[in-house]
């Protein structure tokens, strides 16, 4: 997840890292990666999805976005039509389409750990202010400001929507949005990672010091890589693309990887390859190369 807001770097033709693996599965982030900046999917990268599915490629959206702002992408599923979301917290079936998506996993943050992440990260960056992802509710503190283009079902401290007593208390909760009105967005990364150890996994996706913290071990990659495991699928047979830190892990662990012209300094080092920007369908141009290698 991101907030409209673009992060930059200088943009390279797309590079190809050496492989004798052929690809079975694609792992993509949809903000700042598959979608161009209007949150459009264009011509080219719908027709390069579909040409990857026909082929026998299958195709995960891997995004930080909630279940419910998919539909973005639910008119361009092909096959399965899974995504995982939340940064690995769920994996949601699109098939439904808008407003009907199905959870096939949660991996929830308990909120024990979720109330000791408030604490800390309170008592490390005061300031700081909440909002509270679960599976079907958005609830925020009153001070969290409007990032999201929606409108909270519930404004109450984050204590209070965690607490045992709480408006949702048998909704699990994905994951807790951080946000601070002045830190250094990589600042108040590494900060949080310090401040909260093991008790919760920190990263972020925005170009504003906005952290997203999720369950111990929940990322995009641990995620991913449970589902490949169910489909008899290595990670060398993966490729992934991506654009911000909360990517790093799954572009690292994929085969193959490829950093978007647009990307993070630490989403560059991390992957294998590079390729053009997101305006310019970058996940297109490397999928139509694939497919154009294949025996």
């Amino acid at each position: 997840m991101r907030e409209n807001g673009r992060v930059t770097s200088a943009t390279r033709q797309p590079e190809t890292p050496a492989s004798t693996v052929p690809p079975r599965l694609i792992a993509t982030d949809l903000d700042g990666t598959l979608l161009r900046d209007d949150k459009s999917v264009s011509p080219r990268t719908v027709a390069a999805l579909a040409a990857a599915e026909e082929a026998g490629i299958e195709v995960f959206f891997v995004t930080g976005r909630p279940a419910r702002w998919m539909d973005v992408v639910s008119d361009h599923v092909h096959g399965h039509g899974l995504a995982i979301c939340g940064n690995g917290a769920a994996v949601v079936d699109l098939h439904g389409g808008a407003g009907a998506h199905r959870f096939v996993k949660v991996r929830e943050l308990a909120r024990e750990n979720a109330l000791d992440a408030v604490r800390l990260l309170r008592d490390a960056a005061p300031g700081t202010v909440y909002a509270i992802e679960q599976t079907y509710g958005f609830n925020q503190e009153p001070d969290y400001p409007k990032l999201h283009m929606e409108v909270p079902d519930i404004l109450l401290s984050a204590e209070e929507l965690l607490g045992p007593d709480g408006p949702l208390p048998d909704e699990p909760v994905l994951k807790i949005l951080a946000y601070h009105p002045t830190l250094d967005p990589d600042a108040f990364l590494t900060l949080a990672r310090l401040a909260l150890g093991d008790r919760a996994n920190v990263t972020r996706s925005s170009p504003s010091a906005l952290l997203e913290i999720s369950g111990p071990g929940v990322s995009k990659a641990s995620t991913l890589a449970l589902c490949c495991a169910e489909r008899g699928i290595s990670h060398e047979q993966v490729v992934a693309f991506g654009d911000m830190p909360n990517d790093v892990e799954m572009l690292t662990w994929a085969g193959r990887s490829y950093a978007m012209g647009n990307a993070h300094p630490d989403v560059i080092a991390a992957a294998s390859g590079r390729t053009v920007a997101n305006n310019e369908d970058g996940v297109a141009v490397v999928i139509e190369r694939l497919l154009a290698e294949l025996p």
